[in-house]
C-alpha cells in the first residue's frame, strides 16, 4: 500500500496500511517487526494493531506472542474473491485453457498500481515461479501488467506508470518509462503481449487483457511456462486460444454486471 494513500485517508487508511504490512511478511510476526517496517511511532502502530485485533482482522497468538491475518478478514477475501473478483466466473474457461495447452494459466486484476493474481491454474508439470493467487506483484515487468497497462485510459495510465519502481529483476526488465511506454504501443498494436523473462529468470508468458466491449479494462489473462520447456514463438502461436478464453470471460463478466474497475477508481478519484 503506498504511503500517499495511507495519508489520504486519515485514520482508517493508516490501520489498513498496518493491515496490509502484517499480511505482506506471509507468516505471523511479531510486534517488533511490524514496528520496525512502519512509518508510523510505537504507539500508533500499538494503537492500531490492537484494534485490528479486537476486531478480528488480526489474530494473536498469545503464546508466540505473534499476529496474523485474522478470520473475519479470511471472510471478507472470500466474500470479495466471490463478489468482486473475475475468478468464480473465469474458473471454468481458464481451467480448461490450462489443460488445453498444457501450461500455467494465470487470471489477474489490477490493484492500484500493481497486479493482484486472482487465480492460478497449473497442470501437470508445476514450474516454481512468485506468482499465486492473492499476491501482488509489479505491472510494469509482468505479461499481465504490461497487457492490462496498455488499454488505460491516459490519464490512469499516467498515473499507474508514476507508481513503478522500475527496479531491474533480471537483464531483461523494462528500466524506464520510455521503453514501457513503447511496449505497451506494441501491445496495443497487437492485441497481446509477453513476459520476456523481465520479472523471473526463464519465465515466460504471452498475456492478454480482458476487455469490456466499451474496450475498458477488467483483467488479464496469461499463459506462462519456462525457456527450458518452450519458448516465445510457441507461446505466440498459443494466443488465437488465450483471446478465445479472454473473450468468453469477458462477455460472462458482462453478463454477470462485474463492477468495472475503471469506472469505480474514476468516480473515487473524483470524490477525492
Amino acid at each position: 500500500m503506498s504511503q500517499d494513500r495511507g495519508k489520504s485517508d486519515g485514520t482508517v487508511g493508516k490501520a489498513l496500511e498496518i493491515l496490509d504490512l502484517v499480511a505482506s511478511f506471509g507468516r505471523p510476526v511479531r510486534f517488533s517487526d511490524v514496528l520496525e517496517r512502519a512509518r508510523f511511532p510505537k504507539a500508533t502502530v500499538y494503537r492500531f494493531i490492537q484494534t485490528l485485533t479486537s476486531q478480528g482482522m488480526l489474530s494473536y497468538d498469545p503464546d508466540r506472542q505473534t499476529y496474523a491475518p485474522g478470520i473475519r478478514l479470511v471472510r471478507l477475501a472470500h466474500s470479495a474473491w466471490q463478489q468482486s473478483s473475475l475468478a468464480p466466473i473465469a474458473r471454468p474457461h481458464i481451467d480448461a485453457l490450462a489443460q488445453e495447452v498444457g501450461e500455467t494459466v494465470h487470471l489477474a486484476q489490477l490493484d492500484n498500481a500493481q497486479v493482484l493474481y486472482v487465480d492460478k491454474i497449473v497442470p501437470g508439470q508445476p514450474i516454481e515461479m512468485y506468482s499465486q493467487a492473492g499476491k501482488v506483484g509489479p505491472a510494469y515487468c509482468t505479461g499481465v501488467g504490461k497487457a492490462m497497462m496498455a488499454y488505460l485510459e491516459p490519464e490512469h495510465l499516467a498515473a499507474v506508470i508514476a507508481q513503478q519502481s522500475f527496479h531491474v529483476f533480471t537483464e531483461y526488465t523494462l528500466a524506464s518509462e520510455q521503453a514501457l511506454r513503447a511496449e505497451l504501443m506494441d501491445i496495443r498494436t497487437n492485441g497481446y503481449g509477453f513476459d520476456r523473462e523481465e520479472h523471473e529468470p526463464n519465465i515466460i508468458c504471452a498475456a492478454i487483457p480482458i476487455l469490456t466491449a466499451q474496450g475498458r479494462v477488467l483483467g488479464a489473462l496469461s499463459v506462462t511456462s519456462s525457456t527450458q520447456r518452450t519458448n516465445l514463438a510457441a507461446l505466440e502461436a498459443l494466443v488465437p486460444r488465450i483471446l478465445r478464453a479472454a473473450f468468453a470471460i469477458a462477455c460472462e463478466a458482462e453478463s454477470w454486471r462485474f463492477p468495472d474497475q475503471s469506472n469505480m477508481q474514476s468516480a473515487q478519484a473524483a470524490k477525492g
